[in-house]
């Protein structure tokens, strides 16, 4: 398994350094582990990518998932209505989209 650890600013402005992160891993056949308890900061951009790379390593077959959201990611990926898609639909519905940091 791979583990990388999502930076904490997913704005606009870090897409191609998130790029740039998760391409060497789009046709590994190693599950892939995404950290995102870090992300402070999220832009629809930022989770536009994220869902492509989730999307595009599911129909190779192999096994992307994201651990522990931060309450940002997983508000920001509710808004845009990529929560299920990207695993971050937490059984905690305290988490709203009102959360600082998530930003469509």
């Amino acid at each position: 398994m791979t583990q990388l650890t999502l930076q904490n600013d997913l704005g606009i402005e870090r897409v191609a350094d998130l790029q740039a992160a998760l391409q060497p891993h789009l046709e590994a056949d190693a599950p892939v582990e995404l950290a995102g308890d870090r992300v402070e900061r999220v832009h629809a951009a930022g989770l536009q990518l994220l869902h492509a790379f989730v999307r595009d390593r599911a129909a190779r077959g192999q096994r992307t998932t994201i651990t522990d959201p931060s309450p940002a990611l997983a508000a920001a990926a509710r808004q845009l209505a990529l929560a299920v898609s990207l695993g971050v639909d937490a059984a905690d519905s305290t988490l709203t989209s009102n959360v600082p940091g998530a930003t469509a």
